[in-house]
């Protein structure tokens, strides 16, 4: 009976989280959303370097296919070729 007394009336200074406690979800959210956003740059990055690539890759297979099918001849391969590779690198 005591016990319950003195807790009842001892004050616990436990008046809550207090008007800041929004603060730690919301430097959480932010953080997540930037990571998200820094994967998402970097990753759509790489991904249009590598179609970028395969597309340059298919047109020389294309074309060393003409080349191979004597459809152009040996000058007119190089030329596009070097076309070709100097757009790619752009």
């Amino acid at each position: 009976m005591i016990t319950a007394l003195a807790t009842a009336a001892s004050p616990d200074h436990w008046d809550g989280p207090g008007a800041w406690w929004p603060i730690f979800p919301i430097l959480w959210l932010l953080f997540l959303v930037a990571l998200f956003t820094t994967f998402g740059f970097f990753g759509r990055r790489r991904w249009g370097r590598f179609h970028a690539m395969s597309g340059q890759r298919a047109g020389e297979a294309r074309l060393a296919e003409r080349y191979a099918a004597g459809e152009i001849d040996e000058q007119e391969y190089e030329r596009r070729l070097a076309t070709l590779r100097r757009m790619g690198s752009a």
